[in-house]
């Protein structure tokens, strides 16, 4: 039996053919998936290394930073009330625990 050389040639053709559509479509469908894949990744080290925590013993004062705003407690006729909009805190203000408070003289007589 002869080997047709024109049959393997017109066989292989097709084959590389296909072979490099194939790769095409998957490099197509690759690249954008590893730009989000590193873009995303890039987004959690920024977001993640962004901020420390400084723990403060319990009981110890701390005093308040810069653009400090809260909720806080006010004193009325006599209750601690919870305030119904965030506050701005000045800068350099201290917080302390309820025991470093002297609650004698405060409040309704």
């Amino acid at each position: 039996m002869r080997c047709s050389t024109e049959s393997s040639l017109k066989s292989r053709s097709l084959s590389s053919r296909i072979w490099n559509a194939a790769s095409s479509v998957v490099t197509s469908r690759l690249i954008p998936m590893w730009i989000a894949i590193g873009f995303a990744l890039l987004a959690l080290g920024f977001a993640s290394g962004c901020s420390r925590t400084v723990l403060v013993k319990e009981g110890s004062p701390v005093r308040i930073g810069p653009d400090a705003k809260a909720r806080v407690y006010a004193l009325v006729e006599g209750e601690w009330t919870l305030s119904s909009n965030t506050v701005q805190i000045p800068e350099g203000w201290y917080l302390v625990s309820p025991e470093w408070v002297d609650m004698e003289g405060v409040g309704p007589e």
